[in-house]
C-alpha cells in the first residue's frame, strides 16, 4: 500500500531515478558481451516510464502511446532485419517522445502556484528528458550527415551514444565542458537550439519553482 502511494504521488522521481541508473548501467556493461541488448531493454523500460509520467500529466495520452508503439515496432524490425535506417527513424521518434514528455512535465509544473515534492523531482526529470531528446537528435544527425561532430576519444569514428549524451548535458547546462564540437551546419543548428532551450528552461521553469518555493516556505513548505 505504501509503495503504491509512493508511485502515485511521485512518478517523476521514478523516471529520474531510472534515467540516472541507466548512466551507471551503461558504464558497468558497456563492453560486456550482450550488454547492448540489456541496455536496449532498459531503454524500452524508460520509454514506458516516460509514457507513464505523460499519462499522469495534463498532456494528451494517446499521442504518447502512438509514438511509443511506433518506436518499439521500428526497434524490433530494425534489430530483426538488421535495418539501420529503421533504427534511425526509431531514434527520431524516441526524441519526439522525450520532448513530448518534457513538455507535459513543464505543463504540469506550470499548472498552478503550488509546489509539491513531485514537481521538484519533475524539474530534474524534465532536464534529463530534454538532454536525452537532443542526444537522440544528435544520433540521427550523425546518421544522416556523417562527420557532423568532431572530437571525443576516437574522432575519426562514429561517436557513441554516451559521448553525444555528454555533449547534450554540457550544452543544456551551459557548462561548455564537452570535448565534442559540431562541425557541420545541421549539427551546429541543433546545438544552438539546445543551448536556447537550456537557457529558457533555467530562466523560466526552474526560477519560477524556486521562487514559489521560497514564497510559500512560510506557509508550511512543499508537500
Amino acid at each position: 500500500m505504501k509503495w503504491a502511494s509512493l508511485t502515485r504521488r511521485h512518478p517523476s522521481a521514478f523516471l529520474l531515478a531510472a534515467q540516472l541508473l541507466s548512466l551507471a548501467l551503461y558504464v558497468a556493461i558497456e563492453n560486456v558481451p550482450g550488454g547492448q541488448l540489456l541496455l536496449g531493454a532498459f531503454g524500452i523500460l524508460i520509454l514506458l516510464l516516460v509514457v507513464w509520467v505523460i499519462v499522469r500529466s495534463p498532456a494528451i495520452n494517446w499521442i504518447a502511446w502512438i509514438i511509443a508503439g511506433l518506436v518499439v515496432l521500428l526497434l524490433l524490425l530494425g534489430w530483426l532485419f538488421v535495418r539501420p535506417a529503421l533504427l534511425t527513424w526509431a531514434t527520431l521518434l524516441e526524441a519526439a517522445l522525450y520532448f513530448y514528455g518534457a513538455g507535459s512535465l513543464i505543463t504540469y509544473m506550470m499548472g498552478d502556484d503550488r509546489v509539491t515534492i513531485d514537481e521538484l523531482f519533475a524539474l530534474g526529470a524534465t532536464f534529463t528528458l530534454i538532454a536525452w531528446g537532443f542526444a537522440y537528435l544528435y544520433i540521427v544527425c550523425q546518421a544522416w550527415s556523417p562527420g557532423s561532430f568532431a572530437g571525443g576519444t576516437h574522432p575519426k569514428e562514429t561517436l557513441t551514444f554516451i559521448e553525444l549524451l555528454f555533449l547534450s548535458f554540457a550544452n543544456l547546462s551551459a557548462t561548455g565542458l564537452s570535448d565534442i564540437v559540431p562541425v557541420a551546419s545541421p549539427s551546429r543548428v541543433l546545438v544552438m537550439l539546445e543551448q536556447f532551450v537550456g537557457v529558457g528552461y533555467l530562466a523560466v521553469v526552474v526560477s519560477r519553482l524556486i521562487g514559489l518555493t521560497i514564497i510559500r516556505r512560510q506557509d508550511g513548505g512543499v508537500s
